[in-house]
């Protein structure tokens, strides 16, 4: 059989394990997590940011994801990475696209993604984005086994200043904002990138206005009325989010449909 053939198939279940990489202490799986477990999932939390090793391979899991941080996923001035953890995490990323494992990142986790397989990562030029804000679906989502049932302009949870400013060869995008294009991207048939949170709960949102009093006067946005703004949107982000990650636990546990095209090439680890 040939290996165009091989690459159509759908891979094998792997399980019920689901690798979770934390990259800041901050951002945890929260309510997310809460879902993914309910859709069936057994969660193995990884906490990069404490100094726990990133595995070489995902053998042995179901499905990976990789959530927020304050770092930047782009090299600095001197090339340096935000954090030790990053160049591993990339290699991790790129075997799960090309491997096919199930994959949600979540804003840094999102530009990771991107980062991992040569899109741009950069300083928004439209400035930080922090509120309850909409996003628009786009038209290919309709195609998508995770975004079809989403609302057309779904509630989220924005808390970046980094953006996603060009995406890998060959990502769907799914979900996009006027000032903020890429707000949700798909690689391969089995990997999802959200530039915002749907796994906030009330107290992280507290903890991350209060830490952000600063950016937060700057942008002339008043913490208060922030937070009553997020309180008021938390039930409507689980009525549509909550489905979404179960459907994602639902992909993880068969594995992804075979492939209906010839995938593109993808960076090697």
């Amino acid at each position: 059989m040939s290996s165009e053939v091989e690459d159509r198939r759908a891979p094998a279940p792997r399980g019920r394990r689901c690798l979770v990489v934390e990259n800041d202490p901050t951002d945890d799986v929260c309510r997310l997590g809460d879902w993914l477990t309910e859709g069936g999932l057994e969660l193995v939390v990884l906490r990069a940011h404490a100094g726990e090793a990133l595995p070489d391979t995902l053998d042995g899991y179901a499905g990976l994801v990789v959530l927020g941080g304050e770092q930047d996923a782009y090299p600095g001035p001197d090339g340096e990475r935000d954090a030790p953890w990053f160049p591993a995490l990339d290699r991790l990323l790129r075997k799960a696209v090309r491997e096919r494992v199930p994959t949600l990142a979540v804003c840094l986790g999102a530009q990771l993604l991107a980062v991992a397989h040569a899109g741009t990562v950069e300083r928004s030029p439209a400035g930080p984005e922090i509120g309850a804000r909409l996003v628009a679906r786009r038209d290919l989502a309709d195609r998508d086994p995770l975004f079809a049932d989403v609302p057309f302009a779904p509630d989220v949870f924005q808390w970046h200043v980094d953006e996603i400013t060009e995406l890998p060869a060959g990502a769907v995008l799914l979900a996009a904002s006027t000032n903020y294009p890429h707000q949700a991207f798909r690689l391969g048939d089995a990997a999802w990138g959200l530039q915002f949170h749907i796994e906030c709960d009330i107290e992280m949102l507290a903890k991350w206005t209060s830490d952000g009093l600063d950016v937060l006067a700057d942008l002339g946005q008043d913490p208060i009325e922030l937070l009553e703004a997020f309180d008021a949107v938390l039930d409507d982000v689980a009525d549509v989010w909550r489905p979404f990650a179960l459907r994602f636990a639902s992909l993880a546990l068969t594995g992804p449909g075979a492939a209906n095209s010839r995938h593109l090439p993808l960076l090697g680890a």
